[in-house]
């Protein structure tokens, strides 16, 4: 049986965001991290988009290594 295969593009969708074209990379340059703000602290999160990273993390598998990825492009702001 194949896994599914989680991209960004995936976690945007099952967080409920726009995932086409260069939604991402907008979503990314307009929500900016600063270093001490935990990703899942962030305040644009609802609580349901909070708590649905909260479990990848937890779950530590294909969906955690795109929720850091995520992590790293909002603390870099790219």
């Amino acid at each position: 049986m194949e896994l599914p295969a989680y991209d960004l593009k995936t976690l945007f969708d099952q967080l409920g965001l726009p995932s086409e074209g260069s939604a991402i990379d907008d979503f990314i340059g307009a929500h900016p991290l600063d270093p001490g703000t935990k990703l899942i602290d962030a305040d644009f999160w609802t609580p349901q988009q909070a708590q649905l990273l909260k479990e990848w993390l937890r779950a530590d598998g294909e969906e955690a290594v795109m929720v850091d990825e995520l992590n790293v492009r909002l603390h870099d702001g790219q």
